[in-house]
């Protein structure tokens, strides 16, 4: 009789063991508690999050990982780096049928490798008040930007351990070739320019307009409006004329970022990994995801907070095949020709 009731409680108990899934992301991966919990309810499972640093040290720890992968689904991985995580081999593809409503400008891989969640576009900010504290004009190009009285006022996210500073990178390839990009971040940054390793350290610690030191800021489009909805007092009713920040959009130094999840290869978890990925591209996430990580949604149609009136789309370069190919070449070199290199030498 106690075998028996013994058998009866370790039945009971693996009955109502709970599933998870473990969905690796960015540091800035922010989405409705009460979202999770129903996809969580719908499809009897656990999510669990895991915080993977910024998207470049995401990526390198799931390249790490590869034979023994750590979760199930991945978000954050971008345009910059689906080469190098398609070479590695750490996705599994599956396209999720609501791609079909994502533009095909904004498609990220047919197959499904990685299914576009949002869109963003890399720019330099400013911060309005400080700035007027310089008495300097704005600059007007990159090459005034790497000049002395700007550089020294300008922080940028490293391209080594950075999305956004892997799409600045690119970015100035594409504007100045290879030599020519190397020679301006070799200038900007004996001049002054402040490279640190996230966005996070960049924008939250460096930046003036949170408390830091430098008033020029790579960051995003859409931060101007990030900063009016966040603001003390804000009433959507009654709207600043302006925002307390500003885009620069230097000619050269813009960047379209394109976003994604993707199911990894080898998850314990392939079917509801997939489910995941639904839930990412579904109606009520791509209208969250917009005033939470301040990127714009990649399915057509989904309303925008009216705040994103202080957002501002610019016109971006279209990027060489051949910059984009194979980004972490570029990487390297910029380690070799820019971080270990000897001001004149």
């Amino acid at each position: 009789m106690r075998k028996t009731l013994l058998l009866g409680l370790l039945l009971a108990g693996t009955a109502h063991a709970q599933t998870t899934l473990t969905v690796i992301t960015h540091d800035s991966f922010d989405v409705d508690k009460k979202l999770v919990a129903e996809f969580e309810k719908t499809n009897k499972v656990r999510v669990r999050f895991v915080r993977g640093g910024d998207a470049g040290e995401l990526l390198n720890r799931l390249i790490l990982t590869r034979r023994a992968p750590i979760a199930d689904v991945v978000y954050g991985l971008d345009n910059a780096m689906l080469p190098r995580a398609r070479a590695a081999g750490i996705l599994e593809a599956y396209r999720s049928p609501a791609l079909a409503k994502v533009p095909a400008a904004y498609r990220l891989d047919e197959a499904g490798l990685l299914n576009t969640v949002d869109y963003g576009l890399v720019a330099l900010n400013y911060d309005r008040a400080a700035w007027a504290k310089t008495g300097l004009p704005l600059p007007r190009s990159l090459d005034d930007l790497k000049k002395p009285q700007y550089a020294r006022l300008t922080v940028v996210p490293s391209p080594a351990t950075s999305s956004p500073g892997l799409a600045f990178l690119l970015a100035t390839v594409n504007h100045y070739g290879e030599a020519g990009a190397w020679a301006w971040w070799r200038e900007a940054r004996a001049n002054g320019m402040k490279v640190v390793r996230g966005w996070s350290d960049a924008y939250n610690k460096d930046f003036s307009k949170n408390g830091g030191k430098y008033p020029i800021v790579l960051s995003y489009a859409s931060s101007p409006a990030a900063e009016v909805y966040y603001a003390d007092g804000y009433d959507p009713k009654k709207p600043p004329a302006q925002a307390p920040t500003a885009n620069l959009f230097l000619p050269g130094s813009t960047f379209l970022q394109l976003e994604g999840v993707g199911v990894l290869k080898g998850s314990k978890q392939p079917a509801l990994a997939r489910k995941f990925v639904d839930f990412m591209l579904s109606g009520g996430v791509q209208a969250d995801i917009p005033t939470r990580m301040w990127i714009y949604p990649a399915v057509s149609g989904t309303k925008l907070d009216p705040v994103f009136r202080f957002a501002e789309k610019p016109e971006t370069k279209p990027v060489k095949a051949s910059v984009t190919a194979n980004p972490q070449r570029l990487v390297d070199a910029w380690v070799t020709q820019v971080l270990r290199a000897r001001w004149g030498s």
